[in-house]
């Protein structure tokens, strides 16, 4: 009996092989992968071992190798038919009567299949072609080279109603197979089908066996109502149960032993150019349970990258509801949110790979999400408002089906009410005055967060002190480091006086690092020459070196009002104010440092200590707002004077 290819992946995405296996071999987790003694040999040693991310299993010992239904067969003695029946029944997989009705399903399916081949082709060969001008000029625009454009199949479906219509008919693909296939519009009041794609850029949308099953387009045109549009859902394509980039990701999952989903095509394509190839997306829906479970195939703690706007943060809370059902012990979800206002495209923009890999390298666990969604939803700044935040957030956990982790949730979750409502007790007062003491006391037992609680006020650092890296946006260029490293190069002989300083004082982006060293590496080489630096030489080396982008970036991120004067007459007050701006920012960095380790050790023990060399750092840090630069000579010197003398 013939099985449809779609039933068999349909089997194997709803049963990792290691639930099929662990019911007759003992597994214990080893990195990425299962391992246990061999079911076909006897051993003491493991040498079995289970890959539910490429969804085989490998015994060294004897040499076999297979999925789940060679599993079967090989252990339980049973025929392919037989091994796909006993599974599918598992899974809850209806299994197809094989009829002549059957047959032509699978072959109706063939064809669309290959209706959907030819037209990522002509899409592709439309958009290198003299049609495509508008679109690669668009792709170009956002960064996408060729290399892209190659490596996701993307295309450009032309203006014209009837084009891809006319050019499938031309390799006798049958309009009745566009339709289904979702390439034309049809129906009852459209006399002649027309193209859904039209002046659209094109991304091919693939199976997890890599083939065209759907596209997604985005307008070229702003007076378009929908500026993406997807393919409808057809027998090839489910956009609940597809996940963009799928099948390209999976092997470098497993090589990262992580997955990351962010919101759509263009992010992925960011994530890729980033270096980070692990990233697949959604297709234009909120998260899906289906969706949830083949990224639960692919890693056990899938980080979910949303953007940084309101929107990405319902989106995070609503995956909340969508996994909670479906917890188990070991799989879970981590939450990486974006800087307000971008997405991970513009976050590649501005900051490269570096910035991209920091904010996943932040990304936060499902309960503290979960924590933090509870805060959010309503005040709890009185008795009943309290009590009713309580009784929701714990209604919510009863969703976890599995009953030792919604347990550890109980607790975690009744630990975190504790310490955010922790505060000194109510006042006993004696006599007429104890009922105004007692209010005033349980006033006091609802007021900001104490020393130890989960989630603490952020800092909220002024204008002034905005302009740090550490509170500049990420991945983006500190305006004072950029202050500094333009002056010293427009005007060389303040390099000079000012290389020793600059040798110590650390920038935190890649371009001012870039160019703090070429400034150092030049003056260096120019004195051993015996010459003088100029403005030339520098500008030279920014070319010589290919930063002139990173030099561009640099004048842009400072501001005309922030600039020192070149005026002779006020030079001494200018060297002074350069010194003082760079020692400003070796000083807010190392508060910077000092503040992250100590919110690190707070929340490893929440002691008034702890609480109080936060607070402590966090003042030292919204003091430097009011130590920016002041041209008198005085406040230079105070910046070089040692701390703790008059």
């Amino acid at each position: 009996m013939k099985f449809p290819p779609s039933l068999l992946e349909e089997i194997r995405a709803r049963l990792p092989v290691s639930a099929v296996v662990g019911r007759r071999v003992k597994l214990t987790k080893a990195g990425r992968e299962w391992k246990g003694l061999s079911p076909f040999n006897a051993e003491k040693s493991p040498s079995f071992f289970v890959n539910d991310q490429k969804g085989f299993y490998h015994d060294f010992s004897s040499g076999k190798h297979g999925d789940i239904f060679s599993f079967l067969m090989e252990t339980e003695g049973l025929q392919f038919p037989e091994a796909v029946e006993r599974l599918a029944s598992e899974a809850g997989v209806a299994m197809p009567v094989r009829s002549e009705d059957a047959e032509r399903e699978e072959s109706r399916a063939k064809g669309l299949i290959e209706a959907m081949a030819l037209a990522a082709e002509f899409f592709a060969a439309t958009l290198s072609g003299p049609h495509g001008a508008k679109a690669r000029n668009y792709l170009e625009n956002r960064g996408l080279s060729r290399d892209v454009w190659a490596a996701f199949g993307l295309g450009y479906a032309p203006a014209e109603r009837f084009a891809l219509r006319d050019f499938l008919a031309g390799k006798g693909v049958s309009s009745e197979v566009m339709k289904e296939a979702g390439l034309l519009v049809f129906g009852e009041d459209i006399a002649v089908p027309y193209d859904r794609f039209r002046d659209r850029v094109m991304f091919p949308i693939h199976d997890a066996r890599g083939r065209v099953i759907a596209f997604g387009g985005r307008a070229m045109s702003a007076e378009v109502a929908a500026k993406y549009l997807n393919s409808p859902d057809t027998p090839l394509f489910h956009k609940g149960r597809v996940l963009y980039n799928h099948h390209r990701a999976r092997k470098a999952v497993h090589d990262a032993g992580s997955v990351v989903a962010v919101e759509g095509y263009v992010d992925v394509i960011a994530m890729a150019r980033a270096g980070i190839a692990h990233a697949v997306a959604p297709l234009g829906t909120a998260l899906t349970e289906d969706q949830l479970g083949l990224l639960w195939r692919m890693a056990d703690e899938p980080i979910l990258c949303f953007d940084g706007d309101k929107a990405g943060k319902r989106a995070a809370f609503r995956a909340i509801d969508v996994a909670f059902p479906l917890l188990q012990a070991g799989k879970s979800l981590r939450f990486a949110l974006l800087p307000e206002g971008q997405d991970p495209d513009d976050l590649f923009k501005s900051g490269g790979a570096q910035a991209l890999e920091a904010v996943l390298a932040r990304a936060m666990p499902l309960v503290d999400l979960f924590w933090a969604r509870g805060l959010e939803a309503q005040p709890v700044d009185t008795p009943e408002r309290r009590a009713a935040f309580e009784k929701r957030i714990k209604a919510e956990i009863q969703a976890i089906p599995d009953e030792s982790l919604r347990k550890l949730y109980r607790e975690e979750i009744s630990k975190r009410i504790q310490q955010h409502f922790e505060a000194a007790a109510p006042t006993q007062a004696r006599g007429p005055a104890r009922g105004a003491a007692s209010a005033r006391g349980y006033g006091r037992r609802f007021a900001p967060p104490p020393p130890g609680a989960a989630i603490r006020e952020a800092i909220r650092p002024s204008a002034s002190l905005s302009r740090t890296s550490i509170f500049s946006p990420a991945g983006t260029v500190s305006p004072r480091e950029a202050l500094i490293l333009v002056t010293l190069f427009e005007e060389p002989d303040r390099l000079a006086a000012h290389a020793e300083t600059l040798g110590h004082t650390p920038f935190s982006h890649p371009d001012t690092r870039a160019l703090a060293q070429l400034a150092l590496d030049t003056l260096m080489r120019v004195q051993a020459e015996g010459h003088e630096l100029d403005g030339a030489m520098l500008q030279a080396e920014l070319v010589r070196k290919g930063l002139e982008s990173a030099w561009r970036r640099l004048l842009a991120a400072v501001r005309p009002g922030d600039r020192f004067s070149a005026d002779e007459s006020k030079k001494i007050d200018a060297d002074l104010l350069l010194q003082q701006a760079m020692t400003l920012h070796r000083r807010a960095l190392v508060l910077h440092t000092e503040l992250r380790a100590a919110e690190r050790a707070l929340s490893e023990d929440p002691s008034e200590s702890n609480f109080a060399l936060l607070s402590d750092l966090k003042a030292q840090l919204m003091a430097l707002e009011g130590t920016e630069a002041e041209p008198d000579r005085e406040a230079g010197r105070a910046l070089d004077r040692p701390a703790g003398l008059g």
